[in-house]
């Protein structure tokens, strides 16, 4: 069995009056997994680091230009029986303005900031929502033993 990366998760949030937001997408209905909610994804093109897919996607996805991405540490991961291979997804995050303008590719269908509680109820699988707690306690709780590598780009 091959183990491969060829899959990112980047997560966008906002903080306004000390309330953390998070963007998530709902997917159109003619995509692979049609309606579902999550957060930026995508695939690693080939001699493509992975927080270069990340700023690319956000952009592809969302139109935002972002100049920092932190690496969550998480790595989310599942198994393609297609391939027999199992796949390890790097997980980022990276803060905008409050304001930001997001305008969403034709794979989504809507968009909508929400509330840690109510972003993970909407996400379909458990590493997922397992980032959102990471992201949250990272933003809002300032846990000392939780330190995120920044990466400026």
């Amino acid at each position: 069995m091959e183990i491969k990366s060829k899959l990112i998760e980047a997560h966008i949030v906002r903080i306004k009056n000390n309330t953390l937001e998070f963007l998530l997408l709902q997917r159109s209905e003619n995509e692979k997994y049609p309606n579902i909610w999550q957060m930026v994804t995508g695939k690693i093109k080939e001699n493509e680091l992975a927080y270069e897919t990340a700023k690319r996607e956000v952009f592809e996805e969302t139109h935002l230009i972002i100049k920092n991405l932190f690496v969550v540490p998480n790595v989310n991961h599942f198994y393609d029986s297609n391939d027999n291979s199992m796949n390890l997804v790097p997980v980022f995050v990276t803060k905008v303005k409050y304001d930001s303008e997001i305008i969403i590719s034709a794979e989504h269908q809507k968009y909508e900031w929400l509330k840690k509680k109510e972003a993970k109820n909407r996400l379909a699988w458990p590493g997922q929502s397992k980032s959102v707690n990471i992201i949250y306690e990272y933003f809002k709780n300032k846990k000392e033993n939780l330190n995120f590598i920044e990466i400026n780009i």
